[in-house]
């Protein structure tokens, strides 16, 4: 068993997603007692902050209670829908936000079809219970509605929910009774998000993501699927037309906090970060020369061209006439 949890968070635009992420860091102890951490830490592109959405997925952890837990934060948005393909591939596990005013909305009804299609396990935080005129419980029954609607199996519709407000800094598995803190998240990770699969063998990672630094230049990022990869190993990057050329891992780090840290290697199921490789693309492969074996690539669809096609939820009643699906039926029953 690994003490790593590797979670995506989806969620639609402005339903408090970077928010919670602020919060989720403060409540690891990332920050001095005396330090100003600001807010919207993940949405550091000027353009983000501008419009106050995430574009541009990005890697944090925390440790707790001996665990690690790598965040991993996705655009709300549907124009971004191939990014959030993408970064799904490295998780285990999700949180679900939503509005407990509001509920799902179309950009939530997509992404959360591309985890349930993965076998991600949800967890839902139904945010924003201190607003007038919210409906938690009901905004619960929608989320079950719309996971029957998608398909869930057995154990994704037996998802456990948390309450709360993001904003004012607390979360509790009952809303009506505020807690003063937002470890009801963190213990739930812990409890329900499986820890990613030990798999030995050659090393293999997908590159799913990429980070840039005017020192090193393009780095590749990815989930280890197989195997250990270790700091200046020679290694075989496998592109899409089925070339195969040597690189060697210059520095090999892991997300520590907001930021990267040097590490001699890393196992299958965590994430990291490689510098020194050239000419990659995200969906290659890093392995080893010896045995240059490629993973799957991933196919990815526009998120306008899935937008265009998904339409409004709309509350509960509206959907009265649509057959659930049949592990939805069994769930009731």
């Amino acid at each position: 068993m690994q003490n790593i949890r590797n979670v995506a968070i989806i969620a639609h635009v402005d339903h408090g997603k970077t928010t919670l992420v602020d919060k989720m860091l403060a409540a690891g102890n990332l920050f001095r007692d005396n330090q100003n951490m600001g807010t919207q830490i993940l949405d550091s592109n000027d353009l983000e902050r501008e419009r106050g959405i995430t574009i541009l997925s990005k890697n944090v952890s925390i440790s707790y209670k001996g665990y690690k837990i790598n965040i991993i934060d996705t655009p709300g948005h549907s124009d971004f829908g191939g990014e959030v393909e993408r970064v799904l591939n490295m998780a285990d596990g999700c949180l679900l936000l939503v509005d407990a005013f509001e509920g799902p909305m179309p950009q939530t009804r997509f992404v959360l079809q591309k985890a349930l299609q993965l076998g991600l396990k949800p967890i839902v935080v139904i945010n924003k219970v201190d607003k007038p005129n919210c409906r938690p419980d009901e905004v619960q029954e929608m989320v079950f509605d719309l996971m029957c609607n998608l398909d869930a199996n057995e154990d994704q519709l037996d998802f456990p929910t948390i309450f709360g407000s993001a904003k004012e800094g607390w979360m509790s598995e009952d809303w009506q009774q505020p807690t003063d803190n937002i470890t009801a998240v963190l213990d739930a990770i812990i409890k329900y998000i499986p820890e990613p699969e030990m798999i030995e063998g050659d090393a293999q990672m997908l590159i799913t993501s990429l980070d840039y630094s005017s020192y090193v230049g393009r780095i590749a990022v990815g989930r280890v699927h197989r195997g250990t990869l270790k700091d200046g190993m020679e290694v075989a990057l496998c592109k899409k037309d089925g070339e195969v050329s040597k690189q060697k891992i210059k520095e090999l780090r892991t997300f520590e906090g907001m930021g990267q840290q040097h590490v001699e290697s890393v196992s299958s199921g965590d994430i990291c970060a490689i510098i020194g490789l050239e000419g990659f693309e995200i969906g290659d492969t890093v392995t080893l020369p010896t045995n240059p074996e490629a993973l799957p690539r991933i196919a990815i669809r526009q998120g306008r061209q899935v937008c265009d096609l998904t339409p409004h939820l709309g509350p509960p009643a509206a959907r009265v006439g649509q057959e659930p699906g049949p592990a939805c039926r069994a769930h009731r029953e």
